[in-house]
């Protein structure tokens, strides 16, 4: 028997948990309706649940929020928004396309991902990306702080997560190259180098599809998901182990654990 949502809370924004379910919030000033849509799988072409989100009760300001009961940890979810269309305004609110939540935590993305069916007309609930429920509090930084390096004292690599360790002479196995787990290992050769701090580029949610006909966006400068991880270069079969390895990989850059 599905339980009763509540009004939520409008803070803070994005999907949080708590012992007893989640709280999802989601900022829009324009919306006229907001639909909260749950889903039991990635690929999935409707919804497992539909929860309409109330404006006279669960409406704080532009705040759109639900309490859920006993959502958990890997809850497949996105929004349906319905507004006015008004492209010379910059409003274009369809209420047939699934939507990512802007303050997600994590995404994944369907076998059947389809740039082109989020430009289309009708439902693209099969082929959209999708939010994920995420706890990083989770996660043991085993007491990890900044290193707080002055600026001076920085020099500063610039890599791709894939690229840096696909080719062999990366000397990493073969099932680990293109991962955070590949540059776990590097981080010794880096140090050689005398790099102290790498920037990693693409780290977040992006579309590969964003790019010229025959070819594919490589450096992700076509974010969906400021705030979640991208998933295919962390080496593991759940979607709590991967972002896992990914934040094991920052917490090894600082030095203060043991390799």
């Amino acid at each position: 028997m599905t339980q009763q949502t509540t009004e939520g809370r409008s803070s803070p924004l994005g999907a949080t948990l708590s012992p007893g379910g989640a709280n999802f919030s989601v900022y829009s000033k324009h919306a006229t309706a907001v639909e909260l849509l749950l889903f039991d799988g990635v690929d999935d072409a409707r919804p497992a649940r539909v929860i309409r989100i109330d404006p006279s009760t669960n409406r704080t300001y532009h705040y759109w929020h639900v309490f859920v009961p006993g959502v958990r940890t890997g809850q497949i979810y996105g929004y349906r928004v319905d507004g006015p269309y008004d492209p010379p305004s910059g409003m274009r609110f369809d209420p047939a396309k699934v939507l990512l939540d802007p303050y997600g935590r994590g995404t994944v993305v369907p076998k059947n991902y389809s740039h082109e069916a989020a430009r289309k007309e009708g439902d693209n609930c099969a082929t959209a990306m999708k939010s994920v429920v995420a706890d990083p509090g989770a996660y043991d930084w085993e007491g990890d702080t900044p290193l707080y390096r002055p600026s001076s004292r920085t020099i500063i690599y610039e890599m791709h997560v894939r690229g840096f360790t696909r080719h062999p002479s990366s000397a990493v196995a073969e099932k680990k190259r293109g991962t955070f787990a590949a540059l776990i290992e590097k981080i010794a050769y880096l140090r050689e180098l005398g790099v102290t701090a790498v920037e990693l580029m693409p780290v977040f949610q992006f579309d590969p599809q964003d790019a010229p006909p025959g070819l594919v966006n490589y450096w992700g400068y076509a974010p969906v998901a400021f705030f979640a991880r991208i998933m295919r270069t962390a080496l593991a079969r759940t979607r709590s182990a991967r972002w896992t390895n990914s934040a094991t990989w920052l917490r090894r850059c600082t030095g203060r654990v043991s390799k």
